[in-house]
């Protein structure tokens, strides 16, 4: 079973800067094995100095998927848990790497889940972490925290794989749960709607989309809930 959720993990690399960290990447995915690669509009396509860095794993290499946006990446996930060093305002809480680990291996007992990881010099931005399930962080040494991608890579890959191992501990959902595309088109139906009544003004929308995603954020929305907040929105449109 371990080798199946494992098979269900993406690694998805957005927008990198050094297609050496590309292959490092894979590498460090292979020893623990993690294989699903996801680039997310890297500025360099991967080359020689990737391939030597993979030492080895040059198939995830050329396995790798090719997106041109995070959402594109993340489609048909369950689940996708942010790796950010940085605290964000209006970013889920953050847990340590080896307690974040613990529901995104749970939730890929029900399907394909992701790790998300920023580029080499500012991470992910706001944006993208809003899309995601969670926020992760590894509790470096405070005085000198600074991980490369592909370390930061192979400590949450090896957390991964611990949590696998052990995965018979957790009990699958008993509910299907919602797909990232299902829960964006909520957020997309929820800011119609809110424009709609007016209780959006999109003269002056300050952070309420944000904090609205915060906030349903916070727990694994099932496709009954999506479902149930969608037909709630359907009734309110019709007698806006």
């Amino acid at each position: 079973m371990s080798a199946e959720l494992l098979s269900r993990i993406r690694v998805v690399l957005s927008r990198t800067s050094h297609p050496g960290n590309i292959g490092a990447t894979a590498r460090a995915m292979k020893t623990m094995g993690l294989s699903a690669l996801y680039l997310v509009a890297p500025k360099k396509p991967i080359d020689a100095e990737a391939e030597a860095m993979a030492s080895g794993a040059d198939d995830l290499l050329r396995g790798a998927r090719l997106c041109a946006s995070l959402d594109e990446a993340l489609q048909g996930t369950v689940y996708a848990l942010a790796v950010s060093a940085r605290r964000r305002e209006l970013a889920h809480a953050s847990a340590d790497a080896r307690s974040a680990v613990q529901p995104l291996v749970a939730a890929a007992q029900a399907g394909a889940v992701a790790l998300v990881f920023g580029t080499e010099m500012s991470g992910l931005s706001n944006e993208e972490i809003l899309q995601c399930s969670a926020t992760a962080h590894i509790s470096a040494d405070p005085g000198y925290s600074s991980l490369n991608l592909a370390a930061a890579v192979q400590v949450l890959a090896y957390e991964v794989r611990v949590a696998a191992l052990g995965a018979q501990l957790f009990a699958p959902s008993e509910f299907a749960l919602a797909r990232h595309e299902d829960i964006e088109n909520f957020y997309v139906h929820l800011e119609q709607s809110l424009l709609a009544s007016g209780f959006l003004d999109p003269a002056n929308p300050r952070r309420l989309m944000p904090r609205l995603r915060r906030l349903f954020g916070r727990n694994r929305l099932e496709q009954e809930e999506v479902n149930i907040l969608r037909g709630m929105l359907n009734a309110f449109d019709k007698n806006t």
